[in-house]
């Protein structure tokens, strides 16, 4: 029988960080490289955010966001063609929709109330499953899996952040600024920092690793050595 969703024998590994940070990217490339599970929390939140707006509700109801959070049907599919899974909202793609920068203000915002993060916790829980879990987000290593015997923190500036979100959302065709898109990180970095309930920050025991200057390919070898060193019984790659 599989390990069941709280059991502390499946090892996780998360991976917080800000905005641009890369962490979508390499969580992804380090479970595959694993063959872990993956949980991107932050879609999870986006989804709930999306599906608020397209509801008409207004995001300062925490009772509304809340039972929106709890209504809200949420599934993770990979592609056959591969590259990172598409996200179904109540059976609707709903992937390019959740990435724009006006769903993750709206994500970022009901993220702040208490009982929508309630909510969502136990729906994050549950994707702890043999043989691991690489958790993606902003407090996984301090709030949903702080038993996790690996954290890491991935960073990088807020203007690399901003260029790399501007090539991304060039590339889909969207008309966006680097100069806006500068300002709405570093709100958003204000905004997430300075919350009272789980703020983002490092988890104490997390390693820190600065992308600003790194390859994609750079970041996510650096990551699966700290997994390696951690858990040398758990982290065997693919070929």
């Amino acid at each position: 029988m599989s390990a069941s969703s709280s059991d502390p024998s499946v090892p996780v590994l998360t991976i917080d960080g800000p905005s641009g940070s890369g962490k979508g990217t390499i969580s992804a490339a380090v479970a595959a490289a694993l063959g872990w599970h993956l949980l991107d929390s932050g879609a999870i939140y986006r989804a709930v955010g999306y599906a608020a707006g397209m509801a008409g509700l207004d995001l300062s109801d925490p009772e509304a966001v809340t039972r929106c959070a709890q209504n809200t049907r949420i599934a993770f599919r990979a592609p056959k063609e591969g590259g990172p899974a598409r996200v179904f909202i109540n059976g609707f793609d709903a992937t390019d929709e959740i990435r724009t920068e006006t769903c993750g203000a709206a994500a970022s915002a009901i993220a702040a109330m208490p009982a929508v993060r309630s909510a969502l916790f136990e729906r994050q829980r549950a994707f702890r499953k043999a043989p691991g879990l690489v958790a993606d987000g902003r407090d996984m290593g301090t709030v949903v899996f702080s038993d996790a015997p690996c954290k890491v923190f991935l960073t990088a500036s807020a203007e690399e952040r901003a260029k790399r979100r501007y090539k991304q959302l060039k590339e889909k065709g969207l008309s966006v600024t680097l100069a806006t898109l500068l300002r709405e990180i570093e709100a958003r970095d204000e905004r997430d920092a300075t919350r009272k309930v789980a703020p983002l920050k490092p988890a104490r025991d997390a390693v820190i690793i600065d992308s600003t200057s790194l390859t994609i390919a750079e970041a996510v070898e650096r990551v699966l050595g700290i997994v390696r060193a951690a858990l040398p019984r758990h982290a065997t790659t693919r070929n």
